[in-house]
C-alpha cells in the first residue's frame, strides 16, 4: 500500500535525534528505517530540494511487525498535523473514521447553505474543527477533512471555497481567504498504475490574504503576512509579507511587516454570509 503522506526532507540526517528521542542506539534506528523503507511504511523520492520523505498516510501501526520499525513509524506519525485514515474493517477506528465522513458530507449538501454562523460553525467543531474566536467559514464552502482543520482567531474564509484538511490544514489569525479559492491536500501518484494518493499538510500563517479562485496545492506553507494574488497556483513556501502571483508564483512586491488590522469576517453586517 503506497499512499502516502509528506513528512520532511532528507530525514535520514535526522535519525540521530530521532533515535535519542526513542532511547535507541544510532544503528538501531537506521535499522529501523530501513525496515519501513523495505516494508512501505516510507517512502524516499529524489527532488530538486532534496529526499523527500513521506510515511503511509493509513495507519499500519499495528501491522508493523519490527519493534523498533513499529515506534519510529508512530512517532513520524504523531509529528503530522493530521488523524490518519485507519485500515478498514470492524473496528472502532473504522467507525469513527466513517461517521466524521458522513457528518462531513451532511455539512457539505446541506448544513452549509444555512444562513447563521452560529450553526456552521459549531457543526464544524462538532465533527472535530479548531476554529478561534471571531473566525468564520462563509456559505456555500465546502470542508473536507473536518477534523484536521485549525484555524486561528479573527480569520475568514470566503464563499463557495473548497478547504481540503485531509493531510492538515492550519490557518493562522488574521487570514482573510477570498471566495472561490481552492486548498487542495492531495494528488495522485501519476507514475503509479494503481494511482496511490500522495498528500502533504497545508500552513497559513496570520495576516496572509488569499485572493479569489488562488489555488493553494498540498505542501504550501504560506508565511506571515504574504500574499497570493487572483488565480495563482501555489505548491511551494512563499516567504513572509511577499506578494506572489502568476505563473510559478513569481514575487510582485512586498507588503509592510508591521501588520495590525482585523479581518472581522463575522459580525452583524455579514451574519447572512
Amino acid at each position: 500500500m503506497k499512499h502516502r503522506i509528506f513528512h520532511s526532507l532528507n530525514l535520514r540526517e535526522h535519525l540521530d535525534d530521532y533515535a535519542g528521542r526513542l532511547g535507541l542506539s544510532l544503528q538501531q534506528t537506521e535499522q529501523a528505517y530501513t525496515w519501513l523503507l523495505t516494508h512501505e511504511g516510507l517512502f524516499e523520492e529524489l527532488s530538486a530540494e532534496g529526499i523527500r520523505v513521506s510515511i503511509c498516510s493509513v495507519n499500519i501501526e499495528s501491522r508493523i511487525e519490527d519493534a523498533d520499525a513499529r515506534r519510529l513509524y508512530t512517532l513520524l506519525m504523531q509529528e503530522i498535523p493530521a488523524q490518519f485514515v485507519p485500515r478498514m474493517g470492524l473496528n472502532w477506528p473504522t467507525f469513527k473514521d466513517r461517521w466524521l465522513r458522513i457528518w462531513e458530507q451532511i455539512y457539505n449538501i446541506f448544513i452549509n447553505k444555512i444562513p447563521v454562523h452560529a450553526i456552521r460553525i459549531g457543526w464544524l467543531r462538532c465533527g472535530g474543527a479548531k476554529i478561534g474566536k471571531g473566525s468564520s467559514i462563509w456559505r456555500h464552502t465546502e470542508v473536507l477533512g473536518v477534523n484536521n482543520l485549525i484555524m486561528g482567531d479573527d480569520s475568514v474564509i470566503g464563499w463557495h471555497c473548497q478547504i481540503d484538511a485531509r493531510a492538515g490544514l492550519r490557518i493562522g489569525d488574521h487570514v482573510a481567504i477570498a471566495s472561490h479559492v481552492l486548498i487542495i491536500a492531495g494528488s495522485h501518484d501519476l507514475t503509479a498504475p494503481e494511482f496511490w494518493s500522495v498528500s502533504a499538510p497545508i500552513v497559513i500563517e496570520d495576516y496572509v490574504w488569499v485572493a479569489s479562485r488562488a489555488l493553494i496545492a498540498h505542501g504550501a506553507h504560506l508565511e506571515r503576512g504574504c500574499v497570493v494574488t487572483a488565480q495563482t497556483l501555489v505548491a511551494k513556501r512563499i516567504a513572509a509579507y511577499k506578494i506572489v502571483g502568476g505563473s510559478g508564483a513569481k514575487p510582485m512586491g512586498e507588503r509592510p511587516h508591521d501588520l495590525n488590522y482585523r479581518v472581522g469576517g463575522r459580525g452583524l453586517f455579514t451574519l447572512l454570509h
